[in-house]
């Protein structure tokens, strides 16, 4: 008999019901042990969060620097622009239009206590790293193994991020539905998670409505370089789209990119350049999740924020996107830690934008990957320009 094996997104949703339907009839007792677990499994992730920066964004870096030259330059300031703007979209449009969703003021600290519930025991993980010295670490390393090319450091952090990257693997994401659930079963105690749960649904909207607006606009300013129909254009685009919604992986849809990249008319060695590098920095889909996600926790909490302050963490989040495709759900992973230096926020908070993200983590990929085809039109079109400009001078 052939085994079933269930993705991470399953895995949370029958943690959530789950959750919601045991919080709804169980007594104290049981609640305390996943409120025992769930503290447990805070300070574990507390203490790997700088770890998953190190380990992660540094070889990322380390990476973009190789071969550096004009058509990387272009491509990952283009790359980076375009996730930076979709981070201030979901910045514009959340203030715009979440306070009209958004009508309860809860507190999820107070929640995640159950009624008072303490854990039977807990036990300190201190953080080797804090948040910030670790993500300047990264940058040091990465751009200095760039520069310098050293192959004797970049190994040992490779190895590093394969080491992070396995304990994500078979450690957290594992553990992560029973974390969830634990969540969703104290909210649900509490009697406040139906509150919780009609403002996510709601936000989810918001967001897809988001995403599709997004790949029409980055279609439309392509065709501006290209001359040509941007619905076209991006129709060509939904093989790539539907794979990735499929996979959930920038990495394992790039073939398929690439192919419908060609198909719009891009030069086939600009596509292989492009494709693979854009699916490890262009994250718009992404960024635009975190910031809606980011934005609508805040405001149920009540939690001051100001433009100034979201600017710099669009700013930070998009360079720290660089560290996410290696790993599942990692765009997540890897925006932890400016989530809890940045905006303050803690575990509970941490906790409810790992399940938000997932439930919406195939859209996301979706939106990358279709994005990388617009971008892959306009560095052809300007290398094409370059080109013709250099051959018209000699």
């Amino acid at each position: 008999m052939k085994k079933i094996k269930l993705g991470l997104l399953p895995k949370i949703i029958i943690a959530i019901i789950l959750g919601i339907g045991f919080g709804i009839v169980s007594p104290d007792m049981p609640v305390r042990v996943f409120v025992t677990f769930n503290a447990l499994f805070s300070e574990f992730l507390g203490f790997l969060i700088p770890l998953i920066i190190v380990g992660l964004v540094t070889p990322a870096i380390a990476d973009i620097g190789k071969g550096a030259g004009k058509l990387l330059v272009i491509t990952a300031l283009m790359a980076y622009g375009a996730t930076v703007f979709s981070g201030f979209l979901s910045y514009g449009v959340g203030q715009a239009v979440f306070p009209a969703l958004i009508t309860d003021n809860l507190q999820l600290a107070q929640i995640s206590e159950a009624k008072g519930i303490e854990p039977f025991f807990t036990v300190s993980i201190p953080a080797s790293l804090n948040i910030m010295t670790a993500l300047v670490m990264a940058f040091t390393f990465g751009l200095g193994i760039a520069h310098l090319e050293s192959h004797t450091l970049k190994s040992m952090f490779c190895e590093f991020r394969d080491i992070i990257t396995k304990t994500i693997q078979v450690v957290v994401l594992p553990l992560l539905p029973i974390y969830i659930f634990g969540i969703f079963f104290n909210m649900t105690h509490s009697g406040e998670v139906f509150k919780v749960l009609s403002v996510f649904v709601k936000i989810i909207g918001v967001i897809f409505v988001m995403h599709i607006f997004l790949l029409i606009f980055q279609y439309f300013v392509a065709s501006l370089f290209v001359r040509k129909n941007p619905l076209r254009l991006l129709l060509n685009m939904m093989p790539a789209y539907f794979t990735a919604l499929g996979t959930q992986s920038s990495a394992a849809t790039i073939p398929v990119t690439m192919r419908q990249t060609i198909n719009n008319g891009v030069n086939k060695d600009i596509a292989g350049f492009v494709i693979p590098l854009c699916a490890t920095i262009h994250l718009s889909g992404s960024t635009m999740k975190i910031v809606s996600c980011a934005l609508a926790l805040m405001m149920m909490q009540n939690i001051p924020y100001d433009f100034q302050m979201m600017s710099g963490f669009i700013l930070m989040l998009g360079i720290t996107m660089v560290a996410a495709p290696g790993v599942p759900g990692g765009a997540i992973m890897a925006a932890l830690g400016i989530l809890s230096s940045m905006l303050g926020f803690d575990d509970q908070s941490l906790a409810l934008m790992i399940a938000l993200y997932i439930a919406m983590d195939s859209f996301g990929t979706a939106c990358n990957v279709t994005g990388d085809g617009a971008i892959a039109l306009v560095v052809d079109k300007l290398n094409y320009w370059h080109k013709r400009s250099h051959n018209n001078n000699v």
